[in-house]
């Protein structure tokens, strides 16, 4: 006779998406202390800009600066800008260093409201980590779809 399945527990489901996910590194848009907690309660490994530049330095880093040196360390950038389908710079900066990003483009969420969006498409996030860069996916409440780079 077999035994039943376990229930299905969502810190092994959690566990299992991890599995292939690279670093996080966290801009400061999304905050340096609430969302960062809340994605490390869920075992995401990551770094805030805050934590890699210093205190007050995160705050003078250029958009471009900090998305050439997480991508050359392999880290996936996290960000919430409504704005990025604009602003060719930094769509440039993500084409030319490889970058690995993922943006909510909405920019009214709290923090909380950020991380659930993040962890509930973390299955489709570490699936498109897969890939090598360049990559900008928008994060919506279910799914990601990948931006264009161009113009």
């Amino acid at each position: 006779m077999s035994r039943p399945s376990p229930p299905d527990d969502p810190s092994t489901r959690l566990a299992s998406q991890l599995h292939g996910l690279p670093r996080l590194f966290i801009d400061r848009s999304l905050g340096r202390l609430e969302l960062p907690q809340i994605l490390r309660a869920h075992g995401l490994e990551l770094i805030t800009l805050a934590e890699h530049y210093g205190i007050p330095a995160d705050e003078n880093v250029e958009d471009e600066t900090w998305i050439r040196d997480s991508a050359q360390l392999g880290w996936v950038a996290l960000m919430k800008d409504q704005r990025i389908r604009f602003r060719r710079a930094e769509k440039d900066a993500i084409r030319r260093h490889g970058a690995r990003c993922f943006c909510l483009p909405r920019g009214d969420l709290t923090s909380s409201q950020a991380a659930v969006r993040y962890l509930d498409n973390l299955a489709a996030i570490v699936h498109a980590c897969q890939m090598p860069g360049p990559f900008l996916y928008a994060v919506h409440a279910g799914r990601i779809v990948e931006m264009s780079l161009e113009g």
